[in-house]
């Protein structure tokens, strides 16, 4: 995939040269700025250098939102999120995210330094890319979501993310995405021998202080 397809992104860097880069894909109908000021707040140790990338998803007529135009990773036909999912939007995407990754290889980050992170529907796009993806990756943080084509993972699956680290938060009160999908998201990736840590807070369809401490330790604790 050429440079030239890449998405626009926001970017962070370190103050030293990168060794780290995560890649951080927003919610519905936000964009890549949504998640940039979280950064300073998850207190990563600056020794780990890490480059955070904010993509902006591709502007398009969303059909639970009566076809209006935002910024999506695929449509969405309806409320029950565990069927009619868009395949080819999220394959689309994916080819996206994946060509984000290669970039950040591109410029001197191994594969294994590479984390995939996402809130709603960005965190299904996170998690979806990563078990297919064929080289190891560093982890995913998978915030206030859902899986994707269930149906097709075992088939797609790479050996190299079998067992990747995740960490799995959900709110207690969220409207948006009922917490009973990501229990079953977390369910699924402890059964195909993923590392996960599942968090729950007292929170809606948000984020909040609690979980950018919790993120951060997370990433401190990979990053070793």
């Amino acid at each position: 995939m050429s440079s030239a397809t890449l998405l626009p992104c926001v970017e962070l860097e370190p103050e030293k040269a990168a060794q780290w880069s995560v890649i951080w894909m927003h919610g519905l109908g936000a964009d890549g700025h949504d998640f940039a000021p979280v950064p300073p707040h998850l207190g990563i140790e600056q020794r780990h250098a890490v480059r955070f990338v904010f993509p902006h998803a591709p502007r398009m007529p969303v059909s639970i939102n009566n076809g209006f135009v935002m910024p999506a990773w695929y449509d969405i036909r309806d409320g029950d999120l565990r069927t009619r999912h868009d395949e080819q939007g999220i394959a689309a995407s994916a080819l996206r995210i994946r060509a984000l990754i290669a970039r950040e290889i591109g410029r001197g980050i191994p594969s294994q330094r590479i984390f995939l992170a996402g809130f709603s529907q960005g965190g299904a796009m996170a998690v979806h890319v990563a078990l297919r993806h064929e080289q190891p990756l560093a982890g995913v943080l998978a915030l206030s979501t859902y899986l994707v084509c269930g149906d097709t993972l075992e088939a797609q699956l790479q050996s190299a993310n079998r067992g990747i680290r995740c960490f799995v938060a959900h709110g207690l009160m969220d409207p948006m995405v009922p917490i009973s999908r990501g229990q079953n998201l977390r369910e699924r990736l402890t059964q195909l021998g993923c590392e996960v840590e599942w968090h729950t807070y007292p929170m809606q369809h948000s984020v909040c202080e609690e979980e950018l401490a919790d993120i951060g330790g997370w990433f401190n604790r990979c990053m070793g």
